[in-house]
């Protein structure tokens, strides 16, 4: 009989992918309608996490698309997708990392597929946001936090936004 190993291999699992709060707003239609239409686009990401319970995890991923042409908003879509997720024996550090950048690289296309479908809904072009590098994101928001704590490694929260 061999000894078994004191370390376990950590456990993913994906439990529940989900629309927490969903926001479509048209404030000046239909005269934007009647507009040439050259957009200019703004988009405002945050992650967040918090522990639910038995090492299950909830990630939203919010974002604020707001469309702007001479000085008119034609649309403005706020949303928060979600996801349920299994994250144990993660050692401290890669569950910042799961929770801050792999977690949201998986809810991300949800959330562009439903941006997208509403623009078309709300009678404007498909809006399709480009792809979204959080793991780069993530490294930037813990570059400016190891630099705000005078480069510690002290404790970080589970909330990234980016």
């Amino acid at each position: 009989m061999t000894d078994q190993a004191t370390t376990t291999n950590p456990d993913f699992a994906i439990q529940r992918l989900y629309i927490k709060d969903l926001s479509f707003e048209s404030p000046n239609s239909p005269e934007v309608f009647q507009s040439e239409w050259k957009p200019e686009l703004s988009l405002d990401i945050n992650t967040d996490a918090k522990l639910i319970g038995n090492d299950i995890y909830e990630v939203v991923l919010k974002l604020t698309v707001k469309v702007k042409m001479n000085d008119k908003i034609p649309f403005l879509i706020e949303i928060k997708q979600a996801g349920l997720f299994l994250l144990k024996g993660f050692p401290e550090e890669q569950l910042r990392y799961m929770l801050g950048a792999f977690c949201p690289n998986i809810i991300f296309p949800y959330a562009r597929e439903i941006i997208s479908d509403m623009t078309m809904r709300g009678g404007f072009p498909p809006l399709y946001l480009t792809p979204i590098n959080f793991d780069s994101l993530y490294q930037q928001h813990s570059d400016e936090l190891k630099k705000k704590q005078g480069g510690s490694s002290g404790t970080a929260s589970n909330t990234v936004i980016a």
